[in-house]
């Protein structure tokens, strides 16, 4: 597979279950490296780098993983100042105020110091899109950021999604099957099927393709 994304796209990838999606947001950020082939970010050759300026890549990016990934034995904001102190060169006087910055836009500034078990799953997930801007990445990478949640807190997450991506100006990239995440949050679609792109183009042209298995995986009904 081939593809670029421009700086400020938000862009959906979609497939089946099984098809790579997750495994090739590990390659962006070079969690996994590629058997063949080519991976380059802001014109670094990821591939090849060491082990240092590997790290330099990653603290452009953030990660938010399908369940949260917040450590259970630490609070809120334990949990956000460890990402802010390993991936930022920001001073201890100034942690404070960025972690409430990132709480206030997601919404959860009254959970800092509650402990992981004590709050929701789609409030894990907000303070994983909290962790996640507190190091004012230039990239966001989101896996499934809306499976298992009802729809109002789906709408809830999709909403943040398209906030985040507007007001912080990132590139985002978001694995998802959910067709009304995709339409609202996403302007552009990759679509991944038996290890090729069979769809590479602005999010309105998926709905409008007229390939039979893009309009069987989008409506669900095979015609």
């Amino acid at each position: 597979i081939s593809f670029n994304i421009s700086r400020g796209d938000t862009v959906a990838l979609i497939g089946q279950s099984g098809v790579g999606k997750s495994v090739l947001l590990k390659h962006l950020n070079g969690l996994l490296k590629p058997d063949s082939g080519e991976i380059w970010v802001d014109n670094i050759l990821l591939n090849k780098i060491s082990f240092n300026k590997l790290q330099d890549v990653r603290k452009k990016m953030a990660m938010v993983f399908q369940f949260g990934a917040l450590f259970d034995s630490m609070t809120v904001e334990d949990n956000i100042i460890l990402a802010i102190k390993s991936l930022t060169t920001l001073s201890d006087k100034n942690i404070p105020n960025r972690i409430d910055k990132s709480l206030d836009l997601v919404e959860l500034n009254d959970v800092k110091h509650l402990m992981p078990a004590e709050i929701s799953g789609g409030m894990k997930k907000r303070v994983g899109i909290a962790r996640a801007i507190a190091i004012n990445p230039e990239y966001i990478l989101y896996d499934e950021p809306t499976t298992g949640l009802d729809p109002i807190t789906t709408d809830r997450i999709n909403q943040l999604i398209k906030k985040v991506s507007e007001k912080k100006k990132v590139t985002s990239i978001v694995v998802t099957h959910d067709m009304k995440t995709l339409k609202f949050v996403s302007n552009k679609v990759i679509m991944l099927h038996e290890g090729n792109i069979i769809f590479n183009n602005e999010t309105e042209m998926l709905f409008k393709s007229d390939d039979k298995f893009i309009q069987y995986f989008v409506t669900g009904e095979n015609k």
